[in-house]
């Protein structure tokens, strides 16, 4: 179960929102409770706890500060929706509200999935010994075997997006939301640098390899994206925000960047210090599982661990726009210096990364 964080909850009209699910909502009973979830730095998500005491999850969009395109709610439902029958664990859906009067903000509930999500080494440690780990490493490999093997149009999320140009959409997306990002630093107050984040997308954009079969593409995957079971197994994906069709392997290429080996000398990424853990298998052997399970061609994916490291810069941008102009709160605003640190040391993993093709 996620760490709660007590007390006065921002981002929530109690009484509308309350309203809402007992209207909306099969089997739920007021008064309901509210309580931010720690972790996140960009939608923000509540357990609430009604009157019997059942549990469930509310997801809406930050408090101010959205940038065009992102943090979508339907969007978001309509893909958990769709993925429910799939071999791919997801929440159950148990609604969306569209109305901005309910809530200052689209949002959408789910059931509360039982389980560990793995931040920090004191997820682990007392929990799942090394064989668990590496059993953990291989089924989050599988799951996402199992998510690029979905049916698109079986599922009915066809016309989620374009399948076609799918890392020369990405390439202009992010760009451009980086541009935005920027713009809004300046606003705010807060010098902005560019990281040489602008002539990357130019490298990039001239090293496209070519796309195979698009699939759902989920864009965020990675170990603190799931929650795991008590049996090793992932018991639900979450965080769908980023999610698109395209290049399967761009989903690899994020889970390598966010997962480090424990020869690695610095962790800084969110979860590194955790897949660093003896046990957990090295970033060559899940691509090889991938590799092996999917039986797909992995040869491109160094391109897509330089995407994934470019694209991850230029989202910290955004998380660090956010925190400056205080859409996450005064805390936010405390936490900018860190950020802006990350997000040029993660540029320079991307140019890194960009050198060795």
């Amino acid at each position: 179960m996620p760490d709660v964080v007590p007390g006065e909850v921002v981002g929530v009209d109690a009484a509308k929102v309350g309203d809402w699910l007992v209207e909306h909502v099969d089997d739920v009973r007021p008064p309901f409770t509210y309580e931010l979830i720690a972790g996140g730095r960009s939608n923000l998500t509540y357990r609430v706890t009604d009157g019997s005491g059942q549990p469930f999850v509310l997801r809406r969009p930050p408090l101010s500060h959205v940038l065009s395109s992102a943090h979508d709610m339907g969007r978001e439902h309509r893909i958990i929706s769709a993925l429910r029958d799939t071999a791919v664990p997801v929440p159950t859906t148990l609604g969306l509200c569209t109305d901005e009067v309910v809530n200052g903000a689209p949002f959408y509930v789910m059931e509360f999935v039982d389980g560990s999500i793995l931040r920090v080494p004191s997820d682990v440690d007392a929990r799942f010994d090394e064989s668990q780990r590496a059993s953990i490493g291989r089924d989050l490999v599988d799951v996402l075997v199992d998510l690029h093997a979905v049916d698109i149009d079986a599922v009915g999320l066809g016309d989620l997006a374009r399948r076609d140009g799918y890392v020369e959409r990405q390439l202009k997306r992010w760009e451009g939301q980086f541009r935005q990002s920027q713009a809004q630093q300046a606003e705010a107050g807060r010098p902005a640098g560019d990281h040489g984040i602008g002539e990357m997308h130019d490298r990039l954009a001239a090293l496209v390899p070519a796309q195979g079969p698009a699939s759902i593409v989920h864009a965020d995957y990675r170990l603190d994206n799931a929650m795991i079971g008590d049996d090793t197994r992932v018991a639900a994906v979450l965080d769908w925000e980023l999610c698109t069709l395209g290049d399967p392997l761009a989903d690899l290429g994020t889970l390598i960047v966010y997962w480090h080996d424990a020869a690695d000398a610095v962790a800084g990424l969110t979860a590194a210090s955790v897949t660093a853990l003896a046990g957990f298998p090295t970033r060559a052997e899940l691509a090889a599982r991938y590799a092996e399970q999917s039986g797909r061609d992995v040869s491109s994916l160094p391109y897509f661990v330089a995407f994934a490291n470019w694209r991850l810069a230029c989202i910290l941008d955004g998380v660090l726009a956010r925190h400056a102009a205080g859409a996450m709160g005064e805390e936010g605003r405390r936490s900018a210096d860190g950020l802006a640190a990350l997000v040029g040391a993660t540029a320079d993993r991307a140019r890194a990364a960009l050198d060795e093709l």
